[in-house]
């Protein structure tokens, strides 16, 4: 498994709705609030062999109240 930071810019008004649907996806492995540009930061951990981009579209994106995502990947632990 690998982990990968997702970020969320969310409706605004919306990024309640936005955190509970993504507990409730069960999918999500840390939620946080945010300043800036982006109202939220998950960490999702994925299967080595998975398609991120399908992931991401299927599980997160999809989700009513997302303006706009932005998905960093990573590579190692140090």
């Amino acid at each position: 498994m690998k982990p990968i930071f997702v970020q969320l810019q969310c409706a605004p008004g919306k990024t309640y709705e936005v955190a509970d649907a993504l507990y409730a996806t069960e999918l999500i492995s840390e939620l946080y609030s945010t300043s800036g540009e982006f109202d939220l930061l998950l960490k999702i951990y994925v299967e080595s062999e998975e398609d991120i981009g399908k992931f991401i579209n299927d599980h997160v994106a999809s989700i009513p109240g997302i303006v706009r995502s932005l998905t960093t990947l990573t590579f190692r632990a140090f």
